[in-house]
């Protein structure tokens, strides 16, 4: 679990670069997650913030969220092919040990993408 607390604690500050444009739901030492600071525009989150990403340490790995990705065709053809390696489902990336710097850098890149894209489609960060 030691080895998990390090990479989460390398993940943490690549979601919280979008912490001024988002609000933070959580933020403990196993958790990390943010969603839009107003309402979603849509009816099915009954007027809710929409959930935007997340870094959560589990058991086997330590995953990044980026529900973004859901949503945009165009956001999945940014992911490198290292970040495609580590990717589970649509909007999950799984760490098993401390990424490197090019791996860090691939993942700010996607987050700022899928960010300004919410910005752009939704204008959440109004």
């Amino acid at each position: 679990m030691p080895e998990f607390s390090r990479i989460f604690g390398a993940l943490k500050p690549v979601m919280a670069e979008q912490e001024g444009r988002l609000a933070v739901q959580k933020d403990t030492s196993s958790e990390y997650s943010l969603v839009t600071k107003g309402p979603s525009p849509f009816p099915q989150h009954k007027g809710q913030p929409m959930w935007f990403g997340a870094v959560k340490l589990g058991k086997a790995y330590v995953s990044f969220h980026l529900m973004p990705l859901y949503m945009s065709p165009t956001l999945e053809k940014q992911i490198s092919p290292a970040l495609k390696k580590r990717m589970q489902g649509k909007t999950c990336f799984n760490f098993k040990a401390v990424p490197d710097e090019k791996l860090l850098m691939d993942l700010k890149k996607l987050t700022e993408a899928c960010a300004t894209a919410w910005d752009k489609q939704f204008h959440l960060f109004g």
